[in-house]
């Protein structure tokens, strides 16, 4: 008497397209701006540059509009800032953090 041994189909691989988060865009400029520190126009060229590379993210659905949104907000500020300020923008820890919203400026 034999018995019929089942087998299992393998499982297709199909490894899911890593996208990046929040937090890995937030810290990519903040290390762009960081090695920038003490030249602030090559830091605003560089974040110039990486407005292109967001907007290319958001054509292709990798960013939220939510997300596009908050970093253009920083790089706004980065951008308008002198060298004074954008020292204060490089330490300014809640500047930083995902979420952050800005004061009201009217």
């Amino acid at each position: 008497m034999s018995r019929w041994r089942r087998r299992r189909k393998p499982k297709p691989f199909v490894e899911e397209p890593h996208m990046r988060g929040t937090r890995m865009w937030i810290q990519d400029l903040r290390e762009v701006c960081e090695k920038s520190f003490d030249n602030y126009t090559e830091g605003q060229l560089k974040v110039r540059e990486m407005q292109i590379e967001w907007k290319d993210a958001h054509k292709k659905g990798e960013i939220t509009d939510l997300l596009l949104e908050g970093l253009d907000k920083r790089a706004f500020r980065l951008l308008r800032s002198d060298a004074n300020e954008w020292l204060e923008w490089l330490d300014d820890d809640k500047f930083w953090n995902p979420g952050w919203k800005g004061e009201v400026i009217e």
